[in-house]
């Protein structure tokens, strides 16, 4: 497979990996263990990365069951997209930064919750995206921006073509499911759909008017769907 569509995946990402597809995110070492001998890693490679995953926080341990953190239990929800409005009314969300004197470590923080929120900076300080999406600012995100909803003079399909590149996304979408249709032995299917699953998280679940012919998104998600109900069938060895 090629490594630029498809990199390698640590032992950590792949528990981290594994955790992110269970509802809830917890799951015992013998688990574990087993699912990442499936996806070609040693169970004593597996061993310490759980054991250094707990010791940097990644992970807690109780009677012997791991369960992601909080901070990346977060991530476990960005998997699952928000609930569309449709239909979609014209309308744009704007989110205005207001706050000042945040430091460097703040802003790093905010930007990457904003692209969790699937909204794209328009100017500096200035975020935005069609109002098709419904989901609750985050408290820390009200405290920082002045949230509203306008209809822009700009032609949308001209703005939603400036500010998101949706052919490349499109096509890259096509090439995974290429792969993940391709591939026959089970390492090689996990590390794609890891990749996958990333490039699914960055959809900027856009109203289906802008979408280019061919948007993989419903397909790539149920493919990822499909996986998950596989991993419950196989994460307790028999």
């Amino acid at each position: 497979m090629e490594e630029s569509l498809v990199p390698p995946v640590s032992a950590r990402s792949a528990v981290l990996s594994l955790l992110l597809g269970a509802n809830p995110p917890s799951l015992s070492g013998r688990e574990i263990v087993a699912a990442m001998g499936l996806f070609g890693v040693a169970e004593s490679t597996t061993r310490v990365a759980l054991t250094r995953m707990v010791s940097g926080g990644d992970l807690t341990r109780s009677d012997g069951v791991y369960t992601l953190s909080g901070r990346l239990a977060q991530r476990q929800r960005d998997v699952e997209p928000p609930h569309r409005i449709e239909p979609w009314n014209g309308q744009w969300e704007m989110a205005v930064v207001t706050a000042s004197g945040r430091s460097a470590g703040d802003r790093v923080a905010f930007r990457n919750v904003m692209r969790r929120l699937r909204v794209v900076e328009l100017r500096e300080g200035v975020w935005t995206r069609p109002a098709n999406l419904h989901r609750r600012w985050p408290d820390e995100i009200r405290g920082v921006v002045t949230c509203f909803e306008a209809v822009p003079q700009a032609d949308s399909a001209e703005l939603v073509e400036r500010l998101w590149d949706l052919e490349a996304w499109s096509e890259r979408g096509r090439r995974y499911l290429e792969v993940l249709g391709a591939v026959e032995d089970e390492p090689s299917r996990f590390r794609a759909m890891v990749a996958a699953v990333h490039h699914l998280q960055t959809d900027p679940m856009l109203p289906e008017q802008f979408h280019p012919a061919g948007w993989p998104a419903a397909e790539l998600a149920a493919v990822y769907a499909d996986y998950r109900d596989w991993l419950a069938q196989i994460r307790e060895p028999g």
